[in-house]
């Protein structure tokens, strides 16, 4: 009788036990009215994470938390950072450490930017680990893992998220991954008799386009221009090849031996195509590259609104110079191709 009464208060005293270990699970963590931050590294631990947490007063019973996780086999946990808002229970915490659901960041990389600049705005967000910080660009290209010559051009420009731990390296891996996919389905939709060797040329001639374009509806127009100068045979001469060409020269100017100076990008010296993309090119400019306007269109001047005006003639051409440059005393918007040399 007495054993009896006593596995009785034995088995009461358990299941209250127990009654408050799943009561515990359930009740608010003792948060701030912010919340709490949580970052969980490679190697962590749901054991280590959860003694971490009781040393710093956030989880007073890490060992119940613990057992749950292990009963239920919820022990594995994903690395990242972690935003707890007050209100969370040390059981949906574990169910969010699990999920994985991590605080997630988005940076952009811009239509028109350079390789460097796209590589100095990924530099400049903190949460990113600069991988490719003070490499050469060989070196990046091997880390990259990317069988090309040049980076220039490669990547897509777009807004990519990330969540702390990554790299300026998984961030251009994607966009290279969605630059080649693009650039293979337009190519292969490509109008007919266009002037391109290969998919990389119309990258180059892309990268120009973005460059020139000041008012998206243009696109295709310009593109236009450059197409059929170099059917017929013309230099492109294009501004922005020149200033890609100058580097860290340019000083915001261009002069006239700018225009005389032999580089692989000066495009009124040379004939054809620079070597490499000069930017980033976005869909549209890669579509217009793809697809030119058929109009006769051979040159082109800035207006000074961010539009240009198309002439088919040189003499059409030379009266918008004097309309919009000389008249009225615009600044030097060499952009519009010259006459053949």
């Amino acid at each position: 009788m007495r054993l009896s009464v006593a596995l009785l208060l034995l088995l009461l005293a358990a299941g209250a036990g127990l009654g408050w270990c799943l009561h515990w699970l359930k009740k608010p963590l003792p948060l701030a009215e912010a919340g709490l931050s949580i970052e969980l590294k490679p190697g962590d631990s749901l054991v280590r994470v959860a003694h971490r947490l009781r040393s710093e007063g956030v989880l007073h019973h890490p060992q119940i938390l613990v057992a749950y996780g292990r009963l239920t086999g919820a022990t594995g946990i994903k690395v990242g950072e972690y935003k707890v808002a007050p209100g969370t229970s040390p059981r949906s915490l574990l169910e969010q450490l699990v999920r994985g659901d991590v605080v997630s960041y988005q940076v952009t990389l811009v239509e028109g930017w350079t390789y460097a600049q796209a590589l100095a705005a990924l530099h400049a967000e903190s949460r990113l680990t600069a991988q490719l910080a003070d490499l050469s660009v060989e070196r990046q290209l091997e880390v990259l893992d990317m069988d090309v010559d040049h980076p220039e051009g490669w990547f897509f420009p777009d807004t990519y998220r990330f969540t702390r731990g990554m790299s300026d390296v998984d961030i251009l891996r994607q966009a290279h991954r969605r630059m080649r996919d693009l650039l293979e389905r337009e190519w292969a939709a490509r109008a007919p008799g266009l002037p391109y060797a290969n998919a990389y040329e119309a990258l180059i001639m892309a990268s120009i386009v973005e460059r020139e374009t000041g008012q998206p509806a243009e696109r295709r127009q310009i593109a236009g221009v450059f197409v059929r100068r170099l059917q017929n045979n013309m230099r492109l001469q294009t501004d922005p090849t020149i200033i890609y060409g100058l580097g860290s020269d340019f000083d915001g100017n261009i002069r006239r031996r700018h225009l005389r100076q032999a580089t692989p990008y000066n495009t009124y010296v040379i004939r054809g195509l620079p070597p490499t993309p000069i930017a980033l090119p976005g869909r549209e400019a890669i579509y217009a590259t793809l697809h030119p306007d058929d109009s006769e269109a051979l040159y082109f001047v800035a207006k000074g609104d961010g539009s240009h005006q198309f002439s088919n003639t040189l003499e059409e051409h030379n009266k918008a110079v004097r309309r919009y440059q000389i008249v009225r005393r615009k600044k030097d918007y060499r952009s519009a191709p010259q006459p053949k040399n």
